[in-house]
C-alpha cells in the first residue's frame, strides 16, 4: 500500500530520530510492515487541471530509525491508497487552503485520515461546545463586557485563541487583576477576534484521553504544567505522567468518540480536567506513543496501524 503523510514543516526539518511525535512511530511501524511511505508538507501541495498533487519524499527505515530520500518526487494524490493528514496548528489561511486541495481527491480511490474537510469544519476550542454538558462553564466572544461579566461571575477564567496550539496565547485571569483590560484587549485583538473563555479549573495539568475510530482507548497520560506556568507547554518526559481513565470518564466520552468518528474524525484526543473537556484535538492529535508505551508496557503504534490498515481494507472491499 502506498501511503502519504502530510506532516508539519518542523517535523520534516527534524524528521530523523524525532520519536517524540506521533508520526515518527506510525511511519516506522508502517515501514517495518513493508508499506511504501512518503512524506510531504502543506506548502508542497498543489492542483493542475483539477488534479491534486504533492512534491513528496520517500521514507525508509535504517538502524531502528526513519529517514527520507531528500529528492522530491511529484506524485498525484490519488496514486496513494492512504493519506494521513497531520499538519500541526495553527489553523491559519495556509492550513485552510491546504484542506481545499483534498476536495479534488476521489475518496473512492484514496482514504484520508482525518478528513481535511471535517478538520476544516471543526474548531478544536469552539466545537467542543457540541458537548457543552461535559465542559466547564464557557462563552465564545470578542466582547470585553461579556468577558468581564463572565469573570465577575466565576472569579477565575482562562482565555484561549481559537486557532492556537501547545498553550500559545492562552491566558489566566483573576477577578480584580490590574492587567485585566490589557489581557482582554490582547487576546481579543481589541475586541475584534473571537476567543474561548472558560471557568478556570484548579487542577495539576490536564489528562489526554485518546480516541481511535470511535473507541475510547484504555491508556492515557497526564500533561503537567511547567514550573513557571499554569498549563502544559513543553513536551518532555518530566511533563508527562501516567494517568488512569475512570469508569465515569469512559461512559461520558464514548458518545463523543462515536460522534467524532461519524464526522470523519477517527483520530482525536480530549484534553480533560476533573472529568471535564476543555478542548478536542483533531488536527494532528498527539498520542504520546513513546510515553504511553513506557508507562503501560504496550506498543500503541501497532494498534493504531492495525486500525489504519483495516480502514483501507474496508474501503477497498466496499468498492
Amino acid at each position: 500500500m502506498k501511503t502519504l503523510f502530510i506532516i508539519d514543516r518542523v517535523e520534516l526539518k527534524y524528521f530523523e530520530f524525532n520519536d517524540l511525535v506521533t508520526n515518527f512511530s506510525l511511519i516506522k511501524e508502517l515501514l517495518e510492515r513493508g508499506q511504501d511511505v512518503h512524506i510531504t508538507t502543506i506548502d508542497k501541495l498543489g492542483l493542475e487541471g483539477g488534479i491534486a498533487f504533492a512534491h513528496c519524499y520517500k521514507a525508509f527505515c535504517e538502524r531502528e530509525n526513519i529517514f527520507y530520500d531528500k529528492t522530491a518526487v511529484r506524485s498525484e494524490i490519488e496514486d496513494f491508497s492512504l493519506v494521513m493528514f497531520r499538519p500541526d496548528p495553527p489553523v491559519d489561511l495556509d492550513y485552510i487552503n491546504a484542506t481545499y486541495v483534498f476536495d479534488f481527491v476521489d475518496r473512492n480511490k484514496t482514504v484520508i485520515l482525518n478528513d481535511p474537510a471535517a478538520i476544516r469544519d471543526f474548531n478544536e476550542k469552539l466545537h467542543a461546545v457540541l458537548f457543552n454538558d461535559l465542559m466547564p462553564p464557557n462563552i465564545v466572544t470578542s466582547s470585553k463586557s461579556d468577558i468581564m461579566t463572565f469573570l465577575n461571575e466565576h472569579g477565575e477564567i482562562v482565555l484561549k485563541p481559537l486557532n492556537g496550539c501547545m498553550g500559545a496565547g492562552v491566558m489566566y485571569l483573576r477577578d480584580g487583576d490590574k492587567n485585566t483590560n490589557s489581557i482582554i484587549n490582547s487576546v481579543t485583538n481589541k475586541q475584534t477576534t473571537l476567543v474561548m473563555v472558560q471557568k478556570y479549573i484548579p487542577a495539576h495539568g490536564d489528562k489526554r484521553v485518546l480516541f481511535l475510530g470511535g473507541e475510547v482507548l484504555d491508556v492515557c497520560v497526564q500533561k503537567l504544567p511547567g514550573n513557571d506556568d499554569f498549563k502544559f507547554n513543553h513536551h518532555c518526559d518530566s511533563s508527562l505522567a501516567k494517568a488512569v481513565l475512570t469508569d465515569s470518564e469512559r461512559a461520558a466520552f464514548e458518545p463523543v468518540a462515536r460522534r467524532l468518528n461519524e464526522m470523519g474524525l477517527p483520530f482525536a484526543g480530549l484534553d480533560v480536567m476533573n472529568g471535564q473537556i476543555i478542548e478536542i484535538n483533531v488536527t494532528s492529535p498527539c498520542y504520546f506513543i513513546r510515553e504511553i508505551n513506557n508507562h503501560f508496557g504496550i506498543r500503541l503504534e501497532k494498534k493504531i496501524v492495525d486500525f489504519i490498515l483495516e480502514s483501507c481494507k474496508v474501503r477497498t472491499c466496499n468498492q
